[in-house]
């Protein structure tokens, strides 16, 4: 799946270089406002599992992208960097669940007037890191899921302005033990964030 992904970045990137004016490469960051999927825990020999609350916090990313603009449609892979933080209330104490992942979306884009246009596409991810604070966790059961992406922008000049929503699709579940209390439980690391970005075509 690695080589992949990898062939369709190199694909659609090397392509930009035969398009239109508009078409090219750049850069973007942004920041990402994220609840980092579903808290499950049981405690002690309790007969039932207690489903914990997710607060979102403001995570960041940044990465490289390419476009190729087709008349009124474009397609843009992105390569991006992503750290998403989210905040968990258990056994009475705020716990931060931060994931670290390389996200690859592929976007088809629609120019709808002037400087604003649509967008959507899959994204594929890479699960880097999954730090669940103060709890011991496994490794999530899928390094690679897909989610999807939708959103909005403008385009002014070489600078671009976009807002999008993301939300994973593949299930990813990981499991968890306290370091310190008698808690234990799963994490379902799936994404459902708001992602705003700022780009510079080069």
């Amino acid at each position: 799946m690695k080589k992949t992904l990898l062939l369709v970045v190199c694909t659609l990137m090397g392509a930009t270089a035969f398009a239109q004016a508009d078409s090219g490469f750049g850069i973007k960051a942004g920041l990402n406002y994220t609840q980092n999927g579903d808290l499950i825990a049981s405690v002690g020999n309790a007969a039932g599992d207690v489903i914990q609350g997710s607060d979102g916090k403001v995570g960041y990313h940044f990465g490289i992208f390419g476009k190729l603009e087709l008349a009124k449609l474009y397609v843009r892979p992105e390569l991006v960097y992503t750290r998403t933080s989210s905040s968990y209330d258990l056994n009475g104490e705020a716990n931060s669940y931060d994931i670290s992942k390389l996200d690859l979306p592929i976007l088809l884009g629609v120019k709808v007037v002037g400087p604003l246009h649509i967008f959507a596409g899959p994204a594929f991810q890479y699960m880097l890191e999954n730090d669940l604070e103060n709890f011991s966790i496994n490794d999530v059961e899928n390094d690679f899921s897909v989610g999807l992406h939708i959103g909005a922008g403008v385009n002014l000049g070489k600078l671009g302005f976009d807002v999008r929503y993301e939300r994973g699709f593949s299930q990813n579940e990981a499991d968890f033990i306290s370091n310190s209390v008698e808690i234990d439980g799963r994490v379902d690391s799936r994404p459902s964030q708001v992602i705003f970005a700022v780009s510079l075509r080069l």
